[in-house]
């Protein structure tokens, strides 16, 4: 049963096809929102949007192959969103990739390369921007406000080993969030980050990811994979991602209609001290 009065509501969710994103396009159906699926994998997009209607037949789901990367491909992800549904009440940038590197490697393994630090420059950060700058313009339009949600991470403010360029686009997450609802208060447009921090692992975390991090950490993948069991939180676990679905479900809706400006860190009480 729908708690927080989202019904009927459209959302684009970008990297919704796997990860968090899938799981938060999951929650939101189950809240009776539209859901459309942006991502560049085609074939999960469409096997996501199966799932959704199984999940919620009364719902209208939809798949749009989106690079966000591409401002061609973000503007048309919103004007066929706006063609069939009318209008975008949420868009939640989740889409990020993250290839740990270490900004200097005296071994010459595992070393930063300007075309790494540009492709996830390009998603996690240019592919914020232009996909809250194409919604903000619809919802600017409609009159009737709207919610940005900017997925960053604990990492954007902590920093964190092996993957500075990654924290870097995360951070500027941060400063995006701050900025855009201060511009976009007087339209009664929100702007939302939310942080997490370690979670339970996905598909997304890759056997080729694993090795690099171990590596920028001097540690083998098994100790790597122990070492989160050892990190500091207070609650004991790593974090789920329902967990994080369900926060921004929350967020989404007018419940947290005074909430704006500001990244709610969802960690388990996780810090350095």
């Amino acid at each position: 049963m729908a708690r927080l009065n989202l019904e009927g509501k459209t959302a684009i969710v970008t990297g919704g096809a796997a990860g968090i994103g899938k799981v938060i396009c999951t929650a939101f159906a189950e809240e009776g929102v539209n859901v459309i699926v942006a991502d560049i994998d085609a074939e999960a997009g469409r096997a996501t949007v199966r799932e959704l209607r199984e999940l919620s037949p009364e719902g209208k789901h939809s798949f749009v192959q989106t690079d966000v990367t591409s401002i061609d491909s973000v503007t048309a992800i919103v004007g066929q969103t706006v063609q069939k549904y009318g209008r975008i009440d949420i868009l939640v940038n989740n889409a990020g990739i993250n290839l740990p590197r270490l900004l200097v490697d005296p071994e010459g393994n595992e070393e930063l390369t300007e075309n790494l630090f540009d492709k996830m420059v390009a998603v996690n950060q240019k592919g914020a921007f232009l996909c809250a700058q194409a919604v903000a313009r619809q919802m600017i339009a409609q009159r009737g406000g709207g919610v940005i949600i900017n997925m960053a991470s604990e990492a954007g403010l902590e920093g964190s080993v092996g993957q500075s360029a990654y924290a870097g686009t995360k951070g500027a997450l941060y400063a995006f969030t701050r900025s855009w609802a201060k511009e976009l208060g007087k339209f009664s447009i929100r702007v939302v980050g939310v942080a997490p921090a370690v979670l339970e692992p996905t598909a997304l975390r890759s056997a080729e990811y694993e090795q690099a991090l171990a590596y920028t950490r001097g540690m083998t993948v098994e100790e790597l994979n122990e070492s989160y069991k050892k990190v500091a939180v207070p609650l004991g676990r790593v974090g789920r991602l329902d967990e994080v679905a369900d926060l921004v479900c929350f967020l989404a809706s007018d419940r947290a209609s005074y909430i704006t400006g500001t990244t709610v860190s969802i960690s388990g009480g996780k810090s350095r001290g």
